[in-house]
């Protein structure tokens, strides 16, 4: 099933925090703001608890001083300073946008881990891309996609009405070609990567395809489609929740070292120390199994050139 950036935050806050929710205090602005007011209006109606500390709206969290109950104005800490807070960017907020007190889990932190498990499944798991080139007669090199990172097979166009592309076995990859001209190198490779093609029974003007793998790319915007931006299949989405449920849960055991009010000292007896580490290392293992199944389909739906060869 297909899924936005922002359905997959919502998946990965669903299992962190339960499908009902964790009933956080939470409102909305009753009017628009600029990513440099110091004040905002809240629905007063809705409003639990508003405090000094945290609170986030959309993607930024920000730092309030007070709350007027009588009027919803909430105002910042420290002017402008208390925009943005731990490293999220101010930005402008429109009308009935969420307000939320004290948020358990970030929505920045949450994108944060879930890209930085896009980017953990390589090299298990990679995009594939394709590029062709003409051969050139007395050429060995050739440059290639600086977004390559390794070849999986090099393919020619032969002559004749059959158009079959026959497979290579003598070509090396460098990744690390020179970008200068000079004496010994007079054509250069301007992305520092190129093909090598070690025999020369090609055909001058026929077309040489490498196929390639490369690395997934992130997610940035809330409508961002998974597979469209990463150029992963949409059966990724359950590993990558797992994968980013893992990296946030040890953030939950840091928390219970904090125990100042009440609430979180009534409730230690109830949540053993190491809970949450445990379900991290649950969520691992789901992350590490799915890993494990989508890396076997994946050498075994697409040949490489021994395979393909044989």
């Amino acid at each position: 099933m297909a899924a936005t950036f922002e359905q997959i935050v919502s998946r990965v806050k669903q299992q962190l925090l339960g499908y009902t929710r964790d009933q956080a205090s939470i409102s909305y602005l009753t009017s628009p703001m600029t990513a440099t007011d110091t004040q905002f209006m809240v629905d007063p109606e809705t409003v639990t608890n508003i405090s000094k500390g945290l609170i986030e709206i959309g993607d930024e969290l920000l730092l309030v001083k007070k709350y007027d109950r009588s009027t919803g104005t909430v105002t910042v800490m420290a002017g402008t300073n208390g925009r943005g807070a731990e490293g999220t960017t101010p930005a402008a907020h429109s009308v009935n946008d969420i307000v939320t007190d004290d948020p358990m889990y970030p929505t920045t932190r949450v994108k944060e881990a879930i890209n930085d498990t896009i980017l953990g499944t390589f090299p298990d798991l990679w995009v594939f891309g394709d590029y062709e080139f003409t051969k050139i007669a007395a050429r060995y090199e050739y440059p290639v996609p600086v977004e390559v990172e390794d070849v999986y097979k090099v393919t020619v166009n032969t002559i004749g009405p059959s158009a079959v592309w026959f497979p290579l076995s003598s070509w090396r990859f460098n990744p690390d070609a020179s970008t200068t001209a000079g004496q010994v190198k007079p054509t250069p490779t301007p992305t520092g990567k190129s093909i090598q093609i070690m025999r020369d029974f090609i055909v001058p003007g026929r077309a040489i395809r490498v196929e390639y793998i490369k690395k997934p790319n992130t997610m940035t915007n809330d409508s961002d489609d998974f597979a469209t931006t990463t150029g992963y299949p949409d059966r990724y989405i359950d590993l990558i929740t797992y994968g980013a449920c893992w990296r946030l849960l040890p953030a939950y055991e840091s928390a219970r070292l904090q125990q100042q009010a009440i609430e979180a000292t009534e409730r230690a007896p109830l949540v053993p120390t190491g809970a949450g580490a445990n379900a991290s290392k649950y969520y691992m293992a789901l992350y590490q199994q799915r890993l494990a199944e989508e890396r076997t389909r994946l050498q075994r739906l697409f040949d490489s050139y021994q395979t393909f060869n044989g």
